[in-house]
């Protein structure tokens, strides 16, 4: 783990307060969990996305709170939906010693027999929930298509057996599956659906306006 992020108190929760924190560059944020009571603080935007990158986003991220260091994760955050930017950030407090459940990227490795035939890959599912120990998260969860055939798919419960973690999904959560190439019949209704009409919109008249 790097250096422990610098984290500094906040009591103050009114929104002008908030947007100061940003402006100044810190994310408003709140830690707890593991032997830590719920506690208002704000962290440095550059100093967590510099962690992040070297931890990944389930890494374990070292917060120092109040000259205490804490082994946290971040747990949640919100985001700005047009610049990107984080807005808000919950770290969890955790335990080195006990496992945790946690959300995992499913990374397709390969390419499938099904697709180099002409087939589709898709993957209904990006993520898989698994418990595993803090030291042993993956930064993401591989899953080989190789041998997948048109009409293959797999599901957790096809590699449950096979998977060095505890998965937590259900046996039918799946992950990919291979389908056949559309038909000229099928492309030529998608074009269909997809095209424009020539009607022109209705123009309300003066008359017309109540």
């Amino acid at each position: 783990m790097s250096t422990a992020i610098k984290s500094k108190s906040r009591d103050v929760k009114t929104r002008s307060a908030l947007s100061a924190l940003r402006n100044e560059g810190y994310i408003p944020s709140v830690v707890y969990g593991y032997k830590t009571e719920s506690t208002p603080i704000a962290v440095s935007e550059r100093d967590l996305l510099f962690t992040l990158r070297e931890t990944g986003r389930n890494g374990v991220i070292k917060l120092d709170v109040d000259g205490k260091e804490l082994n946290v994760v971040l747990n949640d955050y919100q985001a700005d939906a047009l610049k990107g930017d984080i807005r808000h950030a919950d770290f969890l407090a955790i335990n080195m010693t006990e496992e945790l459940e946690v959300e995992v990227t499913v990374n397709l490795v390969g390419e499938s027999k099904g697709e180099k035939e002409g087939g589709t890959v898709q993957q209904p599912n990006f993520e898989v929930l698994i418990k595993v120990k803090p030291s042993d998260i993956p930064e993401a969860f591989d899953v080989d298509v190789s041998n997948l055939e048109i009409g293959d798919s797999i599901t957790v419960g096809d590699i449950r057996e096979k998977s060095k973690f505890e998965i937590l999904n259900d046996d039918n959560h799946s992950l990919v599956l291979i389908s056949a190439p559309r038909t000229e019949a099928e492309m030529d209704e998608l074009d269909s659906d997809s095209g424009t009409t020539d009607a022109e919109p209705e123009v309300i008249g003066e008359d017309d306006k109540e």
